[in-house]
């Protein structure tokens, strides 16, 4: 039995390698799709959701549910909280002309 050595290096750039001439950027799957194929696609598949009945529904309810989630979440962060309060009212007193209840208390009203 006789045993040859194989070059690896060579092999990977021999000609029928089927990765040769290819751009490694070019767009594959839905990327390579026009908008048109891809709309059609996404509407055979929530049709067939609908008609299975996994399809998600979306009511009020579960609006009501998910802005209350999300309030709750945010409103843990008591630092984003204090800096949009600060930028609502400073908004405010640019709109109305009014001054700012710090600006009151420290006297500076007025001083503009």
């Amino acid at each position: 039995m006789q045993v040859t050595a194989v070059n690896h290096a060579e092999e990977s750039t021999a000609p029928n390698n089927t990765n040769a001439g290819k751009n490694k950027n070019a767009k594959k799957g839905f990327a390579s799709m026009s908008m048109e194929k891809k709309r059609a696609i996404a509407s055979a598949g929530g049709k067939a959701a609908h008609k299975n009945g996994n399809a998600h529904k979306f009511d009020s309810a579960k609006a009501i549910e998910a802005g209350r989630k999300g309030g709750q979440a945010i409103s843990r962060n008591r630092e984003h909280m204090a800096m949009i309060g600060k930028k609502g009212g400073e908004n405010r007193s640019k709109k109305t002309g009014q001054k700012q209840y710090g600006d009151l208390v420290q006297g500076r009203a007025g001083t503009e």
